[in-house]
């Protein structure tokens, strides 16, 4: 096991996880990546719902302070650890999540080699643990396997447009590579897996120095600098906040009724950069501007999901609005920023 550099654990976390003894009918979940923004809401949500919770994180982009609060609940269990390395974790699951990969396009080029790692290794990795387990795994796969799209909405079907030696590729390719890694595990071994494709979440839990774009121009705004479009802004993306992506990550999870093909997980309402810009100028008043920089090579012109399989077959569909959960997202920014001592401006 891969020792996580640097990292001062509080008290509480462990280097490797000890699972404490189910109680009678109680199942247990392993969510790899669970200090992250949406696997910390998977790990509140499953210790309310009752499960034995083990959440794993080599800390590169997950926080501590995502699942501090639940340190001390008697069902979770947190163990530093890198999914690129072999697992020996103690212990049965019924379910797995696989939620690790840094997902932001600054993130993830920093170690483009370790992004490829993460997804291939973690992939066979945890579909081995599953194997063992006998658990459902789900794969929190992305939208950028469709690469910049020449349809649009993209359905599932798709086979995308992607450069596979592009400055993106560690990522897309990677994800690309998951995907079929945990396919092969359902035809071979017969794994229990889901595929869900994430299209631009967002929301409370977000590093503010994330570098995708709602946190890039939340903090713009909330500290009074320009706002950077890249492009001329008539790019478009389709945002899913939070709790919206968790509810569909979690109705694939336990839905029956579902084969192992992929789902779009999203919202389909689709915005302009610029628009997106413009709404958050609009809720925080503040002196920035918006400025414009050459579009960076291979970024998507377009992004937009078809949803009919997840409304489909899971009953899913996304609820909160771009406009309200924009300010949701902008006072945990706020907090953030000002308990790190950055000169916040006031949302209105």
């Amino acid at each position: 096991m891969r020792k996580v550099a640097k990292v001062n654990r509080p008290r509480g976390l462990s280097s490797a996880a000890q699972h404490a003894e189910l109680k009678p009918g109680q199942k247990s979940i392993l969510i790899a990546g669970g200090a992250g923004f949406l696997g910390s809401r998977l790990c509140a949500i499953y210790l309310q719902k009752g499960f034995q919770v083990t959440c794993i994180d080599n800390l590169s982009t997950g926080r501590v302070k995502n699942i501090e609060s639940f340190l001390e609940h008697p069902c979770f269990t947190f163990a530093a650890y890198d999914i690129c390395d072999p697992l020996t974790l103690n212990g049965k699951f019924d379910y797995i999540y696989n939620m690790a990969c840094p997902a932001s396009p600054p993130k993830y080029q920093a170690d483009p080699i370790q992004t490829l790692k993460t997804n291939l290794y973690g992939a066979f990795n945890l579909l081995d643990l599953a194997r063992q387990s006998k658990a459902r795994i789900l794969q929190s796969s992305t939208s950028e396997v469709y690469g910049d799209p020449s349809i649009s909405p993209q359905p599932e079907s798709y086979w995308g447009n992607v450069n596979t030696v592009g400055p993106r590729s560690c990522y897309d390719e990677g994800k690309r590579a998951a995907e079929t890694i945990f396919m092969e595990y359902a035809q071979v071994h017969h794994v229990d897996v889901r595929i869900a494709r994430i299209f631009n979440a967002y929301g409370p839990d977000m590093d503010p120095n994330d570098g995708r774009v709602v946190s890039n121009f939340i903090t713009q705004a909330l500290e009074g600098r320009p706002i950077t479009i890249y492009g001329d802004g008539s790019q478009t993306r389709s945002f899913c906040y939070r709790d919206d992506m968790v509810d569909g990550l979690m109705a694939l999870m336990h839905v029956d009724t579902v084969d192992h093909a992929p789902v779009n997980v999203g919202n389909p309402t689709e915005f302009t950069m610029k628009e997106v810009a413009e709404l958050v100028l609009s809720k925080i008043d503040t002196r920035s501007v918006i400025t414009f920089e050459p579009l960076p090579r291979d970024d998507p012109r377009q992004r937009c999901p078809d949803i009919t399989r997840a409304r489909t077959l899971l009953g899913w569909l996304p609820k909160v609005a771009l406009k309200d959960g924009l300010d949701n997202t902008i006072s945990y920014f706020a907090a953030e920023l000002a308990g790190a001592g950055s000169r916040v401006v006031a949302a209105q």
